[in-house]
């Protein structure tokens, strides 16, 4: 199962649609889980779930030992601010997206000596529904969440520009918007992005592309 869709590439994006460029940013993505009567109870990768306990932190951390600080950095920076926008939200349970990652992270490797952080980018409600982004901005963007690049109609001068470094992000973006009431997301990344995954990936680069 995945907690998260995979998320189409530049190649369905939907030209000439309005959107919010946010900063893709190069790490792991992992989710957390909140219920208004239980707070924030479970948590994991985007293919796995464990109870947001001692147990279920021990058995993350044995399945994932590269992860292992994910669920204290979580309960340090981001789970009481969310909460407290949640409690105010007209619903009974959420799940949060974040980011995990430090500061040599890539294509999903994470260096063991340096200090990690998550960044917030993304929340379903009941049914899956994704916040729309200004939403998203207007609730959430007093927290640790990804830069904005750029506002506007998503255009083929605008991915071309990005792929070329233009917007000096180093993953890329992805490119949130609402259309006929139905939020919708892609991703574009950068040639230089690209060309860090043949030399680091070889003939598997194009598992960490688009």
């Amino acid at each position: 199962m995945l907690y998260y869709p995979k998320m189409p590439g530049s190649e369905k994006a939907p030209l000439g649609e309005r959107c919010i460029a946010f900063e893709k940013l190069d790490g792991t993505n992992l989710h957390f889980c909140w219920e208004r009567e239980f707070g924030w109870h479970a948590f994991g990768t985007r293919r796995d779930r464990f109870n947001l306990t001692e147990r279920g932190i021990t058995e993350f951390v044995a399945a994932h030992p590269e992860l292992a600080e994910a669920a204290a950095v979580f309960q340090a920076t981001l789970a009481e601010g969310l909460a407290a926008v949640l409690d105010g939200y007209p619903t009974n349970e959420a799940t949060a997206f974040c980011e995990f990652l430090g500061e040599g992270s890539f294509a999903g490797q994470h260096r063991a000596d340096e200090p990690k952080r998550l960044v917030f980018f993304d929340l379903t409600l009941p049914g899956e529904a994704f916040v729309a982004p200004e939403d998203f901005i207007r609730d959430f963007g007093h927290l640790p969440t990804p830069r904005i690049v750029y506002r506007g109609k998503l255009t083929g001068q605008f991915t071309d520009e990005l792929r070329k470094g233009k917007f000096g992000v180093a993953e890329g973006v992805v490119c949130k918007g609402v259309s006929k009431g139905v939020p919708w997301r892609c991703k574009v990344k950068t040639d230089a992005y690209r060309e860090r995954l043949k030399a680091s990936l070889g003939p598997h680069w194009e598992s960490g592309w688009e």
